[in-house]
């Protein structure tokens, strides 16, 4: 195990989630500027390990959520060299990159500290 992952793992699942809204937050603020486009995949990649790395941690409904996101990021991580020429496909990834930062957030129950 990495020191990355070993750090994020000594983190309770509350803040792990809140790591992974921090990560889609950036990629909902970079995604529809072409001047962020090669951050893009490597926050796409670092998404989908922070979600396998906490999946065990979250309730059954957050983990079935979470478990779509990572398909879906991983769509968007393979599909990104075509998608970052196109500026509605960008905006697409800002919205919902955005909406998944929020769930996150909801579910880590951060906000109601």
């Amino acid at each position: 195990m990495t020191v990355y992952a070993d750090s994020f793992l000594k983190e309770s699942p509350a803040r792990q989630l809140g790591a992974l809204a921090a990560t889609l937050g950036r990629i909902a603020s970079s995604a529809e500027k072409t001047a962020r486009a090669k951050a893009i995949v490597p926050m796409l990649d670092e998404c989908v390990q922070f979600i396998e790395w906490t999946l065990s941690h979250q309730s059954v409904e957050a983990s079935k959520e979470l478990s779509d996101v990572s398909v879906m990021l991983k769509l968007w991580r393979d599909g990104w060299n075509l998608a970052q020429t196109d500026e509605r496909l960008r905006t697409l990834l800002s919205v919902q990159a955005r909406k998944w930062s929020d769930d996150a957030l909801e579910y880590s129950g951060l906000l109601m500290l």
